[in-house]
C-alpha cells in the first residue's frame, strides 16, 4: 500500500535553540537547523521513517523551489509539484530551554499564481490514474496558500457549487475506493465532509475554530468548563455520526478526544518532556495512518500516533521520529 499526502502551503522551516533569551538583546546561539517542513512534508518525513512508501503532492515557486526539493532530496522523499508563481514561506521555532518555551514565528503564504489549482488537480487526478504507484491511502493536510479558492455556498434555488480543491481531492479519493484522513479545518473541513472521509484529525482549537468558535476566547484559549466540554463532545459525536466517519482530536500533551462513529471516548497519556513540539501532530497523524495500514484497530493505532508524536517532541528537528 502507497500513501498520498497532500499540502498546499509549503514551508522551509528555521529552527533556532538558545539556552535562555533575553527581550531587547543580541542573542545568540550555534544550535539551529533549516528543514522542509510544512504539516504535509512532516507526515510524509514520518511515514518514510516508518518504512512506508509514500509520495508527496504539493505547489512550489520562486527562488527557494530548489533549496526545497534539494532538501526533500536529502530526506528522501519523493515529491510532485506543480508552478505555483509564489514564494515558498518561511517560518521559525524558537527554542528557550532556559523557561521550556516553544514559540513559533509564520509567514503567511504569498498568493498562488492564476492556473495553479487547475494544474494541481489535474496532477492529483493523473497520480490517482496511475495503478502502478499503487496509493490506497489519501492524507491531507494543513492551510491552503493564498488564492486558492474558497468553499462558497450554493446561490438560492440553484445546486451545489463546484467542488474547490481540498472537497474535489476528498470526493475523487472516495470514489477510487482510496481511505481519506484530513487533518484541515474551517470551510474546507465542512464542505469535505459531505464524501464521509475515513478520519478527520484537527487538533481541538482547530475543531472548535470550524464547529464551535463562540468558544474561544483572547489569545485563541478555548472555554474549558463543563458547558464547554459537553458542547465539544457532542460535536465531535454528531459529526462522526452524521457523516460516518471517525474524529480525532489532539490537544497537544493533554487528553485526545475520539469518536468511532457513534462511541465517544477520551484517551490520557503520559506527557513527555518536549525539546520541540513542531510537528507532533503531523507525527501523530503518520503513526496513526501507517498502523491502520498494517491492520490495527482504531484504539491501537491512535496510541501509535501517541507513540509518534511523542518521539518527535523529544527531537530538536520538526516533523521526525529518528
Amino acid at each position: 500500500m502507497s500513501f498520498l499526502t497532500v499540502c498546499l502551503n509549503p514551508t522551509i522551516q528555521k529552527t533556532l535553540r538558545f539556552s535562555s533569551i533575553i527581550p531587547g538583546a543580541v542573542n545568540r546561539t550555534g544550535v539551529h537547523r533549516l528543514d522542509v517542513s510544512g504539516k504535509g512534508i512532516n507526515v510524509t518525513r514520518v511515514l518514510s521513517q516508518l518504512g512506508k512508501k509514500v509520495l508527496h503532492l504539493t505547489q512550489l515557486g520562486g527562488v527557494m523551489r530548489p533549496l526545497f526539493l534539494s532538501l526533500c532530496e536529502q530526506d528522501g522523499l519523493s515529491v510532485e509539484w506543480v508552478e505555483s508563481g509564489s514564494e515558498i514561506r518561511f517560518c521559525y521555532t524558537v527554542l528557550n530551554d532556559d523557561i521550556g518555551a516553544v514559540t513559533e514565528l509564520i509567514e503567511e503564504s504569498q498568493a498562488v499564481s492564476a492556473g495553479t489549482e487547475q494544474r494541481l488537480l489535474e496532477k492529483f487526478d493523473a497520480i490517482l490514474c496511475d495503478t502502478s504507484l499503487g496509493i490506497k491511502c489519501l492524507i491531507i493536510s494543513g492551510t491552503k496558500a493564498a488564492g486558492f479558492s474558497e468553499p462558497q455556498p450554493s446561490p438560492k434555488g440553484e445546486g451545489s457549487p463546484p467542488d474547490t480543491v481540498i472537497p474535489y481531492m476528498t470526493r475523487k479519493a472516495k470514489e477510487r475506493g482510496l481511505r481519506v484522513i484530513l487533518d484541515v479545518k474551517g470551510k474546507d473541513l465542512i464542505e469535505s465532509l459531505q464524501y464521509e472521509p475515513y478520519l478527520v484529525k484537527p487538533n481541538l482549537l482547530e475543531f472548535a475554530e470550524t464547529f464551535a468558535p463562540d468558544l474561544i476566547g483572547d489569545n485563541d484559549q478555548i472555554t474549558e468548563d463543563d458547558t464547554a466540554r459537553e458542547r465539544i463532545k457532542s460535536a465531535v459525536l454528531n459529526a462522526a455520526q452524521k457523516y460516518n466517519c471517525r474524529v480525532i482530536l489532539t490537544n497537544g500533551s493533554r487528553k485526545i478526544l475520539a469518536a468511532d462513529r457513534d462511541k465517544f471516548f477520551e484517551i490520557e497519556f503520559e506527557a513527555v518532556k518536549a525539546v520541540n513540539s513542531t510537528g507532533c501532530g503531523d507525527a501523530f497523524a503518520a503513526g496513526l495512518a501507517a498502523a491502520l495500514e498494517d491492520g490495527a484497530n482504531f484504539y491501537e493505532a491512535i496510541g501509535e500516533g501517541v507513540r509518534c508524536g511523542a518521539k518527535n517532541a523529544a527531537l530538536i528537528r520538526p516533523g521526525v521520529i529518528r
